[in-house]
């Protein structure tokens, strides 16, 4: 069963027992004291990016607002893409780490219907349209003069990420990175993909259990990463301060305390204080939910990687594929690796979310990759460690 396959049934299993040290990461907040609690709660975007910013987007039907997150001065600019239903804060830590091992800059985008983004047509999230996008952000940002770029997208945003090089929609792209997305196996997994969503739950209590959740189910493997990257998956429901529900909690608690009128003040205010707390944890219930409905989307997901690895291939800038398993390539993929179209490299002991669970891992791959084709320079007394395939 390929990663991917692994990742879409996860849903269905019971919680992943914790792994001390979070996998090894340097970064990662898991490894905890005897008898210490893990801190779920959520971090802000600023201790991972210098600044962000909204990016609007013109033409004759309107405008569209596209949020970006970016770091660094001087460079090449890495485009990060994020995959489906996740954000561009889930490339937050490893941000982090690229930005002290090159010279580089980096723009993390909200694609649409995703993240802070807003656009017009957030329902149409055909392949065509979202790499469209990403150029038109590339031109509102930079105009006719783009500095060198580099597209780096995992999962869907991988598959984006060749659909906008393929169609040369970002003149100046100097390389192109998918994170462990391969045409056939995506095929495969997408069969399981609405049981999957099925399985999540529709809503959380709070965001901190919502960060619990994506670490304990596997859906991300480093505390540290989900802390921040969980943020811009779920949101607020629209219902969430209805009058009348809170309207009846307090009713039932003014009642109760009335009863309780002949009793000690010491026992009715301890009495009282459990009834409020309670009553906190019951209006706290079912606050947040998904930002985006990916079972909606389901039309769309044939053209996202159908012919993906053929396009992929066909690429003329030079790419590399970061896989969390070797076990299934595609055919086209194999004979094109073993043509040396494209540098490989397998990261083990990941999930599918491979940058998140893995950030320094990745950052590597990718600074190795950028200073192996001369496209910038190491920072930090960072050395280059080239891999085997």
């Amino acid at each position: 069963m390929s990663t991917l396959e692994k990742h879409l049934h996860l849903g269905r299993l019971p919680p992943r027992p914790a792994v001390p040290g979070g996998g090894g990461q340097s970064g990662s907040k898991m490894r905890m004291g005897p008898g210490r609690k893990r801190d779920f709660s959520p971090v802000p975007w600023s201790q991972y990016f210098e600044s962000m910013e909204d990016v609007v987007v013109e033409n004759e039907n309107g405008k569209d607002t596209f949020r970006i997150y970016k770091s660094g001065s001087e460079g090449p600019v890495l485009l990060l893409l994020h995959g489906g239903g996740h954000s561009a804060l889930s490339w937050a830590v490893f941000n982090s780490a690229i930005i002290n091992r090159i010279q580089c800059r980096t723009v993390a985008l909200d694609l649409r219907s995703h993240g802070e983004t807003k656009v017009r047509n957030p329902e149409d999230l055909s392949a065509e349209t979202m790499s469209k996008d990403v150029g038109n952000v590339v031109e509102a940002m930079y105009g006719d003069l783009p500095p060198p770029i580099m597209l780096i997208g995992h999962s869907m945003g991988g598959a984006i990420a060749v659909h906008t090089a393929a169609s040369n929609l970002v003149p100046s792209l100097l390389g192109l990175c998918m994170i462990d997305v391969v045409e056939g196996t995506a095929m495969d997994a997408l069969n399981s993909m609405q049981n999957f969503l099925r399985s999540r739950p529709k809503t959380f209590k709070s965001i901190e259990n919502a960060i619990e959740w994506s670490v304990k189910s596997g859906q991300i493997r480093n505390l540290e990463s989900a802390r921040v990257s969980m943020v811009g998956q779920v949101k607020q429901c629209e219902d969430a301060a209805s009058p009348e529900v809170p309207k009846a909690i307090v009713e039932g608690i003014i009642e109760e305390e009335e009863e309780e009128e002949e009793e000690d003040y010491e026992g009715r205010g301890s009495l009282n204080k459990r009834k409020k707390e309670d009553d906190t944890e019951t209006k706290k219930e079912h606050l947040y939910t998904w930002r985006i409905e990916l079972s909606k989307t389901e039309k769309y997901w044939d053209g996202w990687f159908r012919g993906l690895s053929n396009l992929f291939l066909s690429c003329s800038t030079p790419k590399l594929l970061l896989l969390a398993g070797v076990d299934r390539l595609d055919k086209d993929l194999t004979i094109g690796q073993m043509q040396g179209k494209f540098q490989m490299q397998v990261l083990p002991q990941c999930g599918h979310a491979v940058h998140e669970d893995a950030p320094d891992k990745v950052a590597e791959a990718v600074a190795t990759f950028l200073i192996r084709h001369r496209f910038t320079e190491p920072i930090g007394g960072f050395q280059c460690v080239f891999p085997g395939c």
